[in-house]
């Protein structure tokens, strides 16, 4: 359990960290944001490929012979799935708050929202690979969230500033999806002790959700900038991993 809390605060303050970074460098976050980013990106897509699909599909292979890859397959897109119709949600939320011409509090509501609905499933992925019995697999989980989540939450606090929201309460908001990560690291361990039959599907599933926000969220906010490094910072992330995973 010491395990578990240690990653939850790892994964959620991570964010809180690189929000204070982005308070301190706020100008260096805006240019090298998106290599960063990048970076962390390759990382987040080696850890979901090497922690997350191979041990769920070795665990329903087990189970259920060859048949069981579609058990990992099936819980891959249930969880990109999920966070795509969240999205939606969310997205036409936001539309109708824009048509009403809401109160610049329910922006920043919806801003927390926009920004908890890809910090919840990446906890769940953290506290879903303690189900793995592998410390070195759930570390390396946490390791790339975490490193993501650094950059992430430098690359949040300028454009809050800039449209005068106070600096106490970008704060609180960065605090806030913190703590988000916090709790689904909570729920996806206490979900995995509960049974393990549901190892091998929970697996595909934290591998979908964080497929979905590296592929629909990360990687487009990567090439923002324009920058030719981006794409070769990802590589590098990525190749970095595969190294981790070779020698460690």
């Amino acid at each position: 359990m010491q395990y578990v809390f240690l990653t939850a605060m790892g994964v959620g303050g991570a964010t809180i960290l690189g929000a204070l970074m982005g308070f301190i460098f706020k100008r260096g976050a805006e240019r090298f944001g998106d290599v960063i980013l990048a970076f962390a990106s390759g990382i987040m897509l080696a850890a979901s490929v090497f922690s997350l699909v191979i041990p769920s599909v070795e665990y329903a292979v087990s189970d259920m012979g060859t048949v069981g890859v579609a058990v990992t397959v099936i819980g891959i897109f249930a969880g990109a799935g999920c966070l795509s119709l969240l999205d939606r949600a969310l997205a036409r939320i936001e539309r109708l708050s824009n048509s009403e011409h809401g109160e610049r509090g329910r922006g920043v509501i919806l801003f927390v929202l926009a920004i908890a609905i890809h910090n919840l499933p990446e906890g769940l992925a953290a506290g879903v690979s303690f189900g793995s019995r592998n410390l070195s697999d759930t570390l390396m989980i946490a390791g790339s969230i975490a490193l993501q989540n650094v950059p992430e939450g430098m690359v949040i606090i300028s454009p809050m500033l800039a449209i005068g929201i106070r600096p106490w309460r970008v704060l609180a908001i960065a605090l806030s999806t913190g703590l988000v990560e916090v709790v689904g690291t909570f729920i996806g361990y206490f979900a995995i002790s509960i049974s393990s039959a549901i190892l091998a599907p929970a697996l595909g599933f934290a591998a979908g959700t964080m497929l979905y926000v590296i592929a629909d969220d990360m990687i487009p906010k990567t090439h923002e900038s324009g920058s030719g490094l981006t794409t070769y910072s990802l590589l590098l992330g990525f190749a970095l991993m595969v190294v981790f995973d070779t020698v460690l």
